[in-house]
């Protein structure tokens, strides 16, 4: 660093914060280190009595940490992102709608390890606002070399987008509850509250809630009416287990033109089951999405209504984090469910 004149300061950089004193009023810091100069600038760090003030030497290949922030968030933002203004070298990344957060995760690291640059998100598949930070950048000095943030932007070339929203589509969804007990009132039902509960949460329009009693066929004719009936989503609940009485994933896999999987490496929801008539999907949900508030449905679900069409494996990688601690008050998604 080294000491100029305040006058000849227009453009440089600050290479320590200056500090503002008005007895009983405020002490801090008025420009911070890294501030480049302004013109409107001069007469502020004169009263401050800063003639003379020290600032950075930027070599020719140096850029300054504003400017780096602002590229890395170009290149690394994608859809749904909206970028908020460099802060003491920061760059938050803003979700501009309600959607399903989706991080490349390649990107994300092979730019982690690239020197002083960081980029930090929210875990990927996460259901955010409007409005939600979901990552943010910055380099770690006041300055780095220019080949670090070209560095970035060739692989965000190469590898894609790292941060990016899919808005969640507001789908026709039909309910139908299994069990003969309830079909013929013996019981009252609680299954179906809770899942149309869910479907208005999520912004999805309930088509019908109907009811079938434990037998293969009767649950058969229900799908096929909700699909007659213009559903775009089906969820079948109740007789999932492997009980003698529970036909329920029998006549989805009648149903259905493929099943991706019956069975998850989720708790709770090990017997879930999901399968596709065309691009129809059709979800079989265990009890336990009754009883628990949050189960292998709130994974899976999202990420459907984001237009995902979910695969094996894609099910099978949520057993890392498919285990529910069961906590006394459910923090989620602010927790390790799912993540």
């Amino acid at each position: 660093m080294k000491s100029i004149r305040v006058e000849e300061a227009v453009g440089t950089m600050l290479a320590h914060d200056l500090t503002k004193i008005v007895p009983g009023e405020f002490k801090g810091a008025a420009f911070k280190k890294g501030h480049v100069i302004r013109p409107e600038d001069i007469d502020e760090l004169k009263r401050m009595g800063k003639n003379n003030i020290y600032v950075l030497e930027l070599k020719p290949d140096d850029i300054h940490e504003d400017d780096a922030a602002e590229r890395i968030a170009a290149a690394a933002a994608g859809d749904g992102i909206s970028l908020t203004s460099p802060s003491e070298g920061k760059i938050s990344f803003k979700a501009a709608v309600r959607g399903l957060l989706k991080i490349n995760l390649e990107a994300l690291e092979t730019i982690n390890d690239i020197d002083m640059v960081i980029i930090s998100t929210l875990h990927n598949n996460t259901v955010v606002n409007a409005g939600k930070n979901v990552a943010a950048t910055r380099i770690i000095p006041l300055c780095t070399d220019k080949k670090n943030i070209e560095a970035v932007e060739d692989i965000c070339h190469r590898l894609g987008k790292v941060v990016w929203l899919k808005e969640l589509a507001s789908l026709k969804a039909g309910i139908i509850v299994t069990g003969t007990e309830v079909y013929e009132g013996k019981i009252k039902d609680k299954f179906g509250p809770v899942l149309a509960q869910k479907l208005t949460d999520y912004g999805c329009t309930l088509t019908e809630l109907a009811y079938a009693p434990d037998n293969k066929e009767r649950i058969k004719a229900a799908i096929e009416a909700e699909i007659k009936g213009g559903a775009q989503i089906i969820l079948v609940s109740g007789g999932m287990s492997v009980d003698a009485d529970d036909v329920t994933p029998s006549a989805i896999r009648e149903v259905a033109d493929r099943i991706v999987t019956y069975g998850s490496p989720v708790l709770p929801g090990a017997m879930f089951m999901l399968g596709y008539r065309n691009d129809i999907p059709i979800l079989g949900i265990p009890a336990c999405g009754m009883y628990h508030k949050i189960t292998v449905f709130d994974l899976v679900f999202p990420r459907i209504l984001a237009g995902e069409v979910l695969t094996r494996k894609d099910i099978a990688k949520m057993g890392h984090g498919g285990l529910c601690q069961n906590c006394e008050s459910c923090r989620y998604p602010n927790c390790t469910f799912g993540r």
